[in-house]
């Protein structure tokens, strides 16, 4: 049986340092309301998303693997999503960056190890993890400009907490 998880690859005209800079700015291409260390090993982050100014996405991801300018992987310690009944659909799964060297710059093959067809949020997921890789991270790298999610205002924070 193959792997079904989520994976999307990027090619982009920088190096691969630069990508792994970019990936490491969390805030820079998926949600400018992360909380916490995305940069170091051991560190974990708070990560919130939001749509149409509600909350409808919680993780807590924890930074396992940064290898410089190669990989970047993360586990996902806890997980909320306000429009799927089965919350565990993210729990324990893996979000992995490989780069490499490519002739015109750098090639990044990302995953979502455990992000399967069979989930509730899979089309969603897939919608939304398209966007953030293929259109914000690659603005972030190229133009060092992405398209993250704005940071919700505090009260509407804590009512959707």
């Amino acid at each position: 049986m193959t792997d079904q998880s989520f994976t999307t690859t990027l090619l982009v005209e920088a190096t691969p340092e630069a990508a792994f800079a970019a990936i490491n700015d969390v805030r820079g291409w998926w949600s400018q309301d992360v909380d916490g260390g995305t940069d170091t090993v051991g560190s974990s982050f708070a990560f919130r998303g939001n749509h149409e100014g509600r909350n409808v996405h919680r993780s807590q991801v924890e930074v396992t693997e940064l290898v410089p300018g190669e990989r970047v992987a993360w586990h996902v310690v806890d997980n909320w999503m306000g429009f799927i009944d089965d919350q565990s659909e993210w729990q324990d799964t893996r979000i992995v960056f490989e780069i490499s060297p490519t002739a015109g710059g750098a090639q990044i093959r990302f995953s979502h190890l455990g992000l399967v067809p069979a989930y509730e949020c899979y089309d969603v997921c897939f919608n939304a993890w398209t966007f953030f890789i293929q259109d914000s991270l690659r603005a972030l790298i190229t133009t060092g400009h992405g398209e993250p999610m704005q940071r919700l205002d505090s009260t509407v924070r804590a009512e959707s907490a």
